[in-house]
């Protein structure tokens, strides 16, 4: 099967439109700094490397590609512009965590014998955590799953509402209790309902609070734990949720939320409003954690499933 046999052009179209802050960042100053070159020199690999630094790929993942592009450079000693792009696509996806495209086609299914499937989501406050869990339902929804939401960050009381207000927008049932009660016990309820109600996909809202780590730590554990005792291998995805816009303070909180807990997906939003959408690179080489799902609109349907070679392609302008 062809790489756009599944990836629609519609979609394309979508991630290409999400990115263009990233692309007028990145791609626009790359074809202005190699104008007139038909060889990687090293005054073009000290700009190359200024490019990805002030667009928050990260210091460490920058000097991997420049080495990588150096290397190739000294096997290919004349290059194009559309050459260059194939060099920084091939080489930047294969930094990146995760296989080269996702499994379901674009689909948003849970992998087979997963029933309910658990998604436990953790990532500070205004992040748009609560707003990727919205999307995350209706598009689960949309292809098909029974989707139940858990409103388990029962710290704040706006979380618990702005939940409820996602599941009606969503259509999907949600199980909550008042606010200060106990997370894991929400939880619990949450997967207990689902099994009872034959529910194939279950996201599980948790607290975005980062003060005290050691809290953190303790309360996502005890949700894994009680979640475990009504479906065992639960939760089988846990979601960080960082707001691409950030750039540098994504990289901490990556970090930070990986010290507290086993994380095994990410989540970028905000990229459609930042020219720092080098971030995505950064995080993913740097964690070595795969990027699943990229917010690039306000949309309900602009949740998208990330695919890394698409995703490198659009960044460079590569048709």
């Amino acid at each position: 099967m062809g790489f756009f046999d599944f990836f629609s052009r519609e979609k394309k179209q979508n991630l290409d439109n999400g990115l263009q802050k990233t692309k007028e960042g990145v791609f626009s100053k790359l074809r202005r700094v190699f104008a007139g070159r038909r060889t990687i020199d090293d005054d073009f690999l000290d700009e190359l490397e200024e490019i990805f630094i002030t667009s928050d790929v990260g210091a460490e993942t920058t000097i991997k590609i420049i080495d990588r592009i150096k290397e190739r450079a000294a096997r290919e000693k004349y290059v194009d512009m559309d050459e260059l792009n194939e060099m920084l696509c091939t080489e930047i996806s294969d930094m990146l965590a995760g296989d080269d495209s996702d499994s379901t086609g674009g689909r948003f299914m849970p992998p087979p014998g997963k029933k309910p499937y658990v998604i436990m989501v953790v990532g500070v406050n205004g992040v748009g955590k609560t707003t990727t869990i919205g999307k995350l339902a209706h598009l689960y929804k949309a292809d098909g799953n029974k989707v139940l939401l858990g409103a388990a960050d029962t710290f704040r009381a706006a979380a618990i509402e702005q939940l409820n207000e996602w599941a009606i927008r969503a259509d999907v049932p949600i199980v909550k209790q008042q606010l200060g009660s106990d997370a894991a016990a929400v939880a619990f309820d949450t997967l207990k309902s689902a099994v009872a109600n034959d529910v194939d996909v279950v996201i599980i809202d948790t607290a975005g609070r980062l003060h005290n780590k050691k809290g953190l730590m303790d309360e996502l554990t005890k949700i894994k734990r009680v979640m475990s005792k009504v479906v065992p291998d639960a939760p089988h995805e846990v979601l960080l949720v960082l707001d691409g816009s950030t750039g540098q303070n994504a990289f901490e909180q990556a970090r930070q939320f990986s010290d507290a807990t086993q994380v095994t997906d990410l989540a970028i939003t905000k990229l459609d409003g930042t020219a720092r959408g080098g971030v995505v690179i950064g995080i993913s080489d740097q964690f070595r954690i795969p990027v699943k799902y990229i917010g690039i609109g306000e949309g309900i349907n602009d949740l998208q499933l990330f695919n890394k070679k698409a995703f490198v392609e659009s960044l460079f302008g590569k048709k």
